[in-house]
């Protein structure tokens, strides 16, 4: 999961340390993958000092070499290879014109480049103003041509969509206390890139970035939701580890090798569900929640079992999302059973990759399938199947043919597609 960094660590100078940032990274490099990244990070150091832009799409006082580290950390979580990585250093510093294409070409190669100018054409997308109550793609037909021109050419490499969506996800974090850009910056990201997230499957991201939004943009609501879940919390919990403990022992018991953990509901998850079912605060069930992963399909039917004959299930509160798939690959079982207290608590089971595809979607297959310098020697081992290929490549031709279909669209039904 995608974490936000430590504090960076300065050298002698004061200045920060690329190799002690780099050695934070989860990754395992090859020495000359090593040096590419620190050779991005002192061509990143050195283009801050230039003179620039202010894009309007950051924090006021943000700064680009800062900003690339940061970007990188979340790159390397979701393993899109040096290139990649190297792009993610460089993309504020091309987007501020401190650096040139050219600058990057001669330093870094056609690959980083091309990475480069697919990002900076998706930014486009920032610049045309979004309100919830208009056309949040711009008035012109010609300007919403262009967007989905540029989001149809970014699934041909799914790297420009991660790069831009990680980029994005610093950029929100980074105006936390910027009031002059929090709202606008909130509404781009709620508008395109948590429903772009969504859409590629990558559920972390799509979680902090429809929160992080929803709080910038409602602070009132998300306030009162956050207050409503803080005073509950410590029973909550205390709940959940009861929950926890005894599903625990009934599985090992039927020789099931689990792991257990509780789940956080997503402050915007709830207000949505509060506004499309008309209900109170009360009445969402699932603010309790328990994961459990297993180590194969038939061991997800298995523990549904054992969990009915523990608990009483609450009726229409079943879904079954290995045998019908999210159109986004998302799979698990979800239900809502009572414990004998009467208190509901919502049950989610899935294999391990299940799980890592729902946290990273898009960039699982990509980890599985480059298997790149750095990759761990366990997933080298861990191939994907040739099923599961197939379905990543549905994915996202499914995306590529939606967006061709919107060519005539309004901008209304064209964001509403993407969520």
């Amino acid at each position: 999961m995608v974490q936000v960094r430590s504090q960076f660590t300065l050298d002698a100078t004061g200045g920060i340390d690329l190799e002690s940032w780099l050695a934070q990274l989860p990754l395992c490099l090859a020495p000359a993958d090593s040096a590419r990244i620190l050779s991005a990070g002192e061509m990143a150091r050195e283009a801050q000092h230039r003179p620039g832009i202010d894009s309007g799409d950051w924090a006021l006082e943000a700064n680009s070499f800062t900003a690339g580290l940061d970007i990188a950390f979340i790159l390397a979580e979701l393993e899109v290879g040096v290139e990649g990585l190297v792009a993610g250093i460089l993309y504020r510093s091309v987007r501020e014109q401190q650096l040139t294409i050219p600058e990057v070409l001669a330093g870094f190669g056609p690959e980083v480049c091309t990475l480069l100018e697919g990002v900076t054409r998706m930014a486009a997308i920032g610049e045309i103003k979004s309100y919830s109550d208009g056309p949040v793609l711009g008035q012109a037909q010609g300007q919403q041509d262009n967007i989905r021109k540029m989001l149809i050419a970014l699934v041909d490499d799914v790297r420009v969509a991660l790069i831009k969506l990680a980029e994005r996800t610093c950029a929100i974090r980074a105006v936390k206390n910027d009031e002059s850009r929090r709202r606008q910056i909130g509404q781009e990201v709620f508008n395109i890139y948590a429903p772009l997230a969504h859409r590629l499957g990558i559920g972390h991201l799509k979680w902090e970035l429809e929160d992080l939004s929803f709080r910038y943009m409602y602070p009132d609501a998300y306030r009162k939701i956050a207050r409503l879940l803080d005073g509950k919390r410590l029973e909550r919990d205390g709940f959940i580890r009861q929950v926890q403990e005894e599903l625990g022992q009934t599985l090992r018991r039927a020789d099931l090798e689990v792991e257990i953990s509780g789940r956080a509901k997503h402050i915007y998850s709830i207000w949505r569900k509060m506004q499309r079912k008309g209900i109170g605060f009360s009445q969402v069930y699932d603010i309790r929640a328990v994961r459990i992963l297993v180590s194969s399909i038939a061991d997800c039917y298995a523990t549904l079992g054992l969990v009915h004959g523990l608990w009483r299930n609450i009726p229409h509160e079943f879904d079954d999302y290995i045998a019908n798939p999210k159109p986004n690959n998302y799979q698990s079982l979800h239900l809502i059973v009572r414990e004998p207290g009467g208190k509901p608590v919502e049950i989610q089971i899935r294999t391990h990759e299940m799980h890592l595809v729902a946290e990273e979607g898009i960039a699982a297959h990509w980890r599985y399938k480059e298997l790149t310098s750095y990759t761990t020697e366990e997933l080298k081992r861990d191939a994907v199947s040739q099923e599961k290929e197939n379905s990543f490549q549905d994915q996202i031709t499914g995306i590529r043919t939606l967006l061709k279909k919107q060519a005539k669209s309004t901008s209304d039904d064209f964001l509403n597609s993407l969520k």
